[in-house]
């Protein structure tokens, strides 16, 4: 079992970068038994879900403590076609400064980073050069994201030549015909694969749980993939017509305290896709609090993955410091 103390509630001042000191999920046997219990109450989570907004509200320089926090917990993202060495050095540029330097001081905050940058594999080395010397992550989207679909051995190549170019973190998608069909020992096999591939980089299972069909098969794909030896498991590639909820956040939650409970390793989570105001991080974040403590509230077990939010978050926080909203062209991503 692990021996940790508790970190205090978010705030401000906590360390910026992520600060890994937790041992890695080592994974363990499948266990079709415990997989096969795991059950989602639909009608339950809905509920429980419908009144956390309500319930876990923060203001003033509480929020704003908050929502500092939530910067150093994004991973920030470009995954787009048209992805340009340019528009990644500027990317990293704002993972760096996050926060523009007038602000920082007005509310009196150490210089704050995002808790990654995530790129394809083609940008990964850009990246790494465009962050050296700043402690800051490359994330790689890899395994044919977002379908997942292309032949296994290119996908197990990808990961190991976005490792090779400097990818600290692998953002990994499952096969979720595994899923639909059932056949969690091909999951288990498969995920075991990528994570062997992965080496001393970490690895996010993506779960696409927009494409699973129902929150039992949520629970289930979690508990395999965290099994298999995932750090993260993730929400959603972005890419399909569903992607972070409440509901999947609480039974991908729970999934993880079942698993910490029953291992003693803590796992980490990544909600991603459609997350872009900050009063849903605020959500986001209390949720993780009350299901899993204080301690998930970092960058080493919790990011966003995400890139307009950024943009959201400092207007409010200008907001705070001036009364004033600023037009969002005040806060260019690149």
């Amino acid at each position: 079992m692990q021996t940790q103390t508790h970190a205090p509630a978010p705030t401000g001042t906590a360390p910026q970068l992520p600060q890994v000191t937790l041992p890695r999920n080592p994974g363990m046997p499948l266990d079709l038994d415990w997989v096969a219990r795991a059950q989602a109450n639909t009608s339950a989570i809905e509920r429980r879900c419908a009144t956390l907004p309500g319930r876990r509200s923060v203001k003033k320089a509480y929020q704003a403590a908050w929502l500092a926090k939530a910067i150093t917990l994004i991973d920030l993202t470009t995954l787009s076609g048209d992805d340009t060495p340019g528009r990644v050095r500027r990317l990293c540029a704002k993972g760096r400064q996050p926060l523009r330097t007038d602000l920082n001081t007005a509310l009196g905050l150490p210089p704050l980073t995002t808790g990654a940058i995530c790129v394809y594999h083609e940008m990964v080395a850009t990246a790494v050069d465009a962050l050296q010397g700043t402690g800051i992550p490359v994330a790689a989207v890899s395994t044919g994201f977002p379908a997942g679909l292309s032949p296994f051995h290119t996908r197990i190549a990808e990961i190991e030549a976005s490792v090779a170019a400097g990818a600290a973190e692998i953002d990994i998608v499952i096969s979720r015909r595994h899923v639909l069909t059932g056949d969690w020992q091909a999951l288990y096999d498969e995920m075991c694969a990528y994570r062997a591939a992965c080496g001393d980089a970490h690895v996010k299972a993506i779960l696409a749980t927009g494409e699973l069909g129902s929150l039992r098969n949520v629970a289930r794909a979690s508990l395999v993939c965290m099994m298999a030896g995932a750090d993260f498991i993730k929400t959603s590639t972005g890419k399909e017509p569903v992607n972070a909820t409440l509901p999947v956040t609480l039974v991908m939650l729970r999934a993880i305290r079942d698993y910490a409970d029953r291992t003693g390793y803590k796992v980490g989570y990544k909600p991603a896709g459609g997350i872009s105001k900050a009063k849903d991080a605020l959500v986001y974040m209390a949720m993780i609090r009350d299901e899993l403590g204080p301690r998930w509230v970092q960058p080493d077990l919790f990011r966003f993955g995400a890139s307009s939010l950024l943009n959201d978050i400092e207007r409010q926080l200008e907001h705070h410091v001036t009364g004033r909203y600023s037009a969002s062209h005040r806060h260019p991503m690149g």
